[in-house]
């Protein structure tokens, strides 16, 4: 395989987490409106004043163009250099047609401005176009690697638990941008009550916001948990599934751990940037599974 498209590979999928973390960090940091109401340019200039907010924003907004160079790149040269396995075309498509949802809602909430509840929804489509680019890169050095013609299995509760987390995940995603851009990162100081006062039951909406995002964030620490239990019990020989599932139990411990910090600290720049990158560390692998989900039955459905 060729050794500039391995690396094309790794580049996009690099500078595709550092727009996820980017767009993160525009909203922590309240930069959404940088550039004001001005798009591509930067209130209306190609070098704007230089401020804090529009430096951010138009770092973002840079990061973001160039990605897509890459991600197109990558996309139309894996679909001639490897096109003939399965996946190949279907995740360049995602990852292009993603990437421009990406940047059309990013657009549209700049000149025309949204929802909270459109906005968070940005957060979750960056994820998919991160995750096909992840993807597509890692067909790229299996296509050199025999592990991809091995015949592995995986039973109904290892598929029911991989397409049950890769959904539910997406959920509480999205829960947890919605909790950034409604505010509510503060609404409850103390942990794992809301408040000294009121204990663990919300009175205002904020409040509810912050509480759900915590109860959905605590049942997928507890799904992942019973996961990997049981693929430590039916699943050691097969390394892919055992040790994906250890990382993915790392990556929800560490994303736990950041989110509480997040609280704590009264929202740290670095853990709020760390939450994001754990997360889409995480939802990478399992989609990752469900590659592997998809491959076993139509492996199974051919040797029928």
């Amino acid at each position: 395989m060729n050794k500039a498209l391995k690396g094309l590979g790794i580049i996009t999928t690099i500078a595709m987490l550092f727009v996820l973390i980017g767009g993160a960090l525009v909203t922590k940091t309240g930069s959404g409106m940088g550039c004001g109401r001005s798009w591509p340019l930067c209130n209306g200039s190609i070098f704007p004043a230089l401020t804090l907010e529009s430096i951010i924003e138009w770092s973002h907004r840079f990061v973001s163009g160039t990605s897509g160079i890459l991600v197109l790149a990558l996309a139309i040269w894996s679909w001639k250099k490897i096109g003939h396995i399965r996946e190949t075309k279907f995740l360049a498509i995602m990852s292009v047609i993603f990437l421009i949802l990406q940047a059309l809602l990013g657009a549209a909430a700049v000149v025309f401005g949204s929802s909270d509840l459109i906005m968070a929804l940005h957060f979750g489509i960056s994820l998919i176009s991160f995750a096909s680019v992840l993807l597509l890169t890692l067909l790229l050095f299996e296509a050199d690697s025999r592990e991809k013609a091995e015949a592995f299995y995986i039973g109904k509760t290892m598929q029911f638990h991989i397409i049950g987390t890769i959904i539910y995940t997406y959920i509480v995603v999205y829960t947890g941008a919605y909790v950034r851009h409604t505010t509510s990162s503060l609404a409850c100081l103390d942990f794992p009550m809301c408040s000294t006062a009121n204990g663990w039951l919300p009175t205002k909406f904020h409040e509810w916001v912050q509480m759900g995002h915590r109860a959905a964030a605590f049942l997928l620490f507890a799904w992942i948990i019973i996961a990997v239990i049981h693929a430590a019990k039916h699943y050691k020989n097969q390394k892919r599934i055992y040790w994906g599932w250890i990382i993915s139990l790392i990556l929800i411990i560490l994303q736990a751990a950041s989110g509480v910090m997040v609280v704590l600290s009264r929202l740290d720049l670095g853990f709020a940037l760390a939450h994001a990158f754990f997360i889409s560390c995480l939802f990478g692998i399992l989609c990752y599974f469900l590659l592997l989900v998809v491959r076993y039955r139509c492996q199974a459905k051919t040797q029928k």
